[in-house]
């Protein structure tokens, strides 16, 4: 069981449905409207998406900076598990490899009713950047949806918890789970409530 006061979450991909909104974009500003979820079997959407790869970052720049009008979501249970942790064991930290934390930090806030000063985020610009983030808070869990950088944490002593996505689907060590259902059973709560 993880004590939830050591361990911190990854953004896009474990809260945020990043992709559902990836595929929006592109069907409703630029009408490519073949993609599919199943589609994005890896990290690199260039690698697994038949797209113009300058379209491809332009709209992952959007993205970034929070400049779109589809609706980002959060994955299904999250906003629950992460509402009841933010209560009860206090700030929440967020480490993202994004470049700008600003834009994501105000949709989390609007997304979980909780007193912004329970949620803290991190932007590293880097997926390599994330190690020393939680290293310095005393992080010993981090919830990842990127497999490559599960390698990274591992190796700086950080257990890192798979969230299982179609582009994460390859050979690891690493605990796995597919939902936040499935998260919460690994949390030691003690008296939190769901």
């Amino acid at each position: 069981m993880i004590n939830p006061s050591s361990m911190a979450f990854d953004i896009d991909g474990v809260l945020a449905d990043i992709m559902t909104l990836f595929i929006d974009i592109a069907r409703d500003d630029y009408d490519i409207d073949n993609i599919k979820s199943e589609d994005i079997t890896c990290y690199s959407l260039e690698d697994c998406l038949d797209m113009d790869p300058s379209i491809i970052e332009e709209i992952l720049n959007r993205i970034q900076v929070g400049n779109y009008s589809a609706i980002l979501k959060p994955i299904e249970g999250a906003s629950e598990v992460l509402t009841r942790l933010g209560r009860k064991c206090g700030p929440i930290l967020f480490v993202t490899a994004r470049s700008y934390s600003d834009p994501i930090r105000e949709w989390i806030i609007k997304t979980l009713p909780l007193d912004p000063v329970s949620v803290e985020v991190v932007a590293t610009g880097t997926f390599e950047g994330k190690t020393e983030v939680l290293l310095e808070r005393g992080v010993t869990h981090f919830v990842e949806d990127r497999l490559e950088t599960c390698f990274f944490l591992d190796e700086a002593g950080i257990t890192p918890v798979l969230f299982r996505q179609p582009w994460n689907r390859k050979n690891h060590p690493f605990i796995e789970v597919g939902s936040w259902s499935e998260l919460k059973t690994i949390i030691r709560f003690d008296g939190i409530r769901f």
